[in-house]
């Protein structure tokens, strides 16, 4: 049967408007400036408007070529924290490496809950895909599930964020890597009994919280003799950190180990070096970096619960990318934790 070339194709059906300001979280009035080409509205709402347009109605992320390059914002604190500096290093990296990722990073220079709410918020409406290491707090994860409500694909870095419906958490099992730290600090100081103090880097991350948990609980369970005799909370700040251990030596000559659960091991090593007992206090913190390497070598820090950075790159790399272009979540493998001593430390790559 000859068919009519010339009858128009089916075109995609245009999605209401009322539909598309609930997804966009925008108004009325800022779609309508869009869908006419008129001013008045900024580049990125502009563009994130048009992006959910599409998605709406069937011609937008799920439906890129494989190869056409997806957006990525990554929030990751810049505190100093060496730790995270590798992790951005290592998400640029592979990005560039894959060709097919626009990734950008943005590092606020503090953690704390205005701030990145802030920040949250100016993305909440342009970002099409988003990684993020943030506080576990009521106003972060209200403007995550508000995120999360258009659409976008959300992966909770390092450390998780309770409540959200994000679509992965990419990290370590921090309850596991306190209970190695509580482990190791107790068959190495060699002896059911002694002092131990914790330098916590901030509770407001759930991760912190999570490997002062583990801590505890296998000292408790294999050392009972062994006790935390303090606290100290640094936010993550290496001045900080110094000035707590040296309150916490004068307070506590006689401590036998110390735990840095967070940044701040900078602070820590040379708080113990200039009370010249960098030699006696056992020492264990997170994350190998260039400063926790030559504390290793120097003597003054014990240990490292490291993990690999690029690994969680990888990791929160592909399941956006695969989000966005509507395919299944990737697998991912647990992500190691690793002791690392004087004696096996890796060759840096």
């Amino acid at each position: 049967m000859f068919q009519d070339q010339t009858m128009p194709q089916p075109t995609a059906k245009r999605p209401k408007l009322k539909d598309i300001c609930a997804v966009a979280g925008v108004s009325r009035a800022t779609v309508d400036r869009v869908i006419n080409n008129r001013g008045g509205v900024q580049d990125h709402t502009r563009q994130h408007v048009l992006s959910v347009i599409d998605r709406l109605a069937g011609t937008g992320e799920a439906n890129r070529p494989p190869d056409e390059t997806v957006p990525i914002d990554f929030v990751i604190p810049d505190q100093g924290n060496a730790f995270l500096a590798n992790q951005a290093r290592a998400i640029v990296d592979y990005a560039r490496q894959l060709g097919t990722i626009a990734a950008t990073i943005h590092r606020p220079e503090t953690t704390s809950e205005d701030a990145l709410v802030a920040l949250l918020e100016g993305l909440s409406t342009s970002t099409r895909a988003l990684g993020i290491v943030g506080v576990d707090s009521h106003r972060v994860r209200e403007a995550l599930r508000g995120i999360c409500r258009r659409g976008v694909p959300v992966v909770t870095l390092a450390s998780d964020i309770r409540n959200v419906p994000r679509t992965a958490y990419v990290g370590i099992d921090n309850h596991a890597a306190g209970r190695l730290a509580g482990y190791l600090t107790g068959r190495l100081v060699c002896g059911n009994s002694g002092k131990a103090a914790l330098i916590l880097g901030s509770r407001a991350y759930r991760g912190h919280e999570e490997r002062e948990m583990g801590f505890r609980s296998v000292l408790r369970e294999k050392f009972p003799g062994f006790r935390i005799v303090n606290e100290m909370e640094v936010h993550e700040d290496a001045g900080q950190a110094h000035a707590a251990t040296m309150a916490l030596l004068t307070d506590h000559p006689d401590i036998d180990a110390i735990y840095c659960i967070g940044a701040g091991q900078n602070g820590v090593g040379q708080a113990l070096l200039d009370a010249g007992c960098g030699d006696r206090v056992f020492f264990v913190g997170h994350g190998l970096s260039a400063d926790t390497s030559n504390h290793l070598v120097s003597g003054v820090m014990d240990v490292v619960i490291d993990e690999d950075p690029r690994s969680e790159a990888k990791f929160a790399v592909d399941i956006l990318a695969s989000a966005l272009r509507g395919k299944a979540e990737p697998p991912q493998a647990a992500i190691a934790i690793q002791p690392v001593f004087c004696e096996n430390l890796p060759v840096a790559p």
